[in-house]
């Protein structure tokens, strides 16, 4: 991958100005807090369902609790947007981040976590026949957006189906700011690391 940026933000700008009616949109989220402001951006264009998977977080009740803290969240926030939960799928995690245990935050095994959320995504929206997949992942300053958007690109251009990739970097524009806003406004619990055991005390997401 080349260290060229790219403006996602504005790409998907572009992308929604093309739209002559809402789509049918598949919105991976990894929490309450990061989905609030990326759903107040989106629920204008498209129509939303919420898919929570996120295999990577440990250990299970903290995974519990995020996940009723998002149903909670949408329920109070919009209850017309949809909320699909699928299985925990720890050991998917697990597999495909042996031998990368040790890695920096942000690194190889966050690139491969970031691949398995979102093949999840695709695969869910191929099946259910969505217009677009995307993911809430963008909004936080500790995740790159450069590397999220490639992947969600390369699943979308490797599947048979016509599902298409809603590239994006929801962090601009105030993004970020208005999901701590929105997380005060709501009473969101906002998590102190990102997911898996190995970050635990790494990082504030």
């Amino acid at each position: 991958m080349d260290n060229k940026k790219i403006n996602y933000d504005k790409l998907m700008q572009q992308e929604i100005a093309k739209l002559s009616e809402k789509k049918k949109l598949l919105l991976h989220s990894c929490c309450a807090p990061c989905s609030s402001s990326v759903l107040l951006r989106l629920r204008d264009y498209f129509d939303i369902t919420v898919l929570y998977y996120n295999p990577n977080i440990e250990p299970l009740p903290e995974y519990e609790k995020r996940k009723k803290e998002q149903i909670r969240f949408l329920k109070e926030f919009d209850s017309s947007i949809s909320f699909i939960d699928i299985d925990y799928e720890n050991d998917c995690f697990k597999k495909i981040s042996k031998g990368l245990e040790q890695e920096n935050e942000g690194g190889a095994r966050c690139h491969k976590c970031y691949y398995l959320r979102l093949e999840k995504t695709l695969e869910v929206a191929s099946q259910n026949h969505f217009d677009y997949f995307a993911t809430t992942l963008t909004v936080s300053p500790y995740k790159n957006a450069q590397i999220i958007n490639k992947i969600g690109l390369f699943l979308e251009k490797n599947s048979p189906s016509s599902v298409l990739f809603l590239v994006s970097d929801f962090k601009k524009r105030d993004g970020y700011k208005k999901s701590i806003e929105l997380s005060h406004e709501y009473h969101l619990y906002r998590q102190d690391y990102c997911g898996c055991l190995y970050s635990k005390n790494t990082i504030k997401n």
